[in-house]
């Protein structure tokens, strides 16, 4: 999925994150500053449903005017990714050395 915030908002005329958030703000979607850069500059890592019911309230639009379905990013049973094929056609399929590492991120004493 691709989010599209940003767009929807400028067909509605909102220029800026700080207009959006105070339009969230008076139908009582209250998000910090830094939650609300994310949302507008970014792909949100979570989301509740009931505020993107407020996002499409105050844009007055509908859910697919934020999330744009990408099914061509989606891999299917059996098939390859574009890096995955590349590697494999230029015969290079050979995977880097794995290094095990503690959870401080230092590396492990030599067995």
């Amino acid at each position: 999925m691709r989010w599209n915030l940003r767009l929807t908002a400028a067909n509605k005329n909102i220029w800026k994150a700080s207009e959006l958030q105070r339009g969230l703000a008076e139908h009582g979607l209250v998000i910090s500053a830094g939650k609300m850069s994310g949302l507008w500059s970014g792909q949100p890592v979570s989301l509740k449903l009931e505020d993107l019911d407020v996002i499409c309230v105050v844009l007055g639009c509908e859910i697919g005017d934020l999330l744009i379905p990408e099914p061509d990013k989606v891999t299917r049973p059996g098939e390859e990714t574009g890096q995955q094929a590349a590697a494999s056609a230029a015969g290079s399929a050979v995977a880097p050395a794995v290094v095990p590492k503690r959870r401080d991120g230092r590396s492990l004493p030599p067995a």
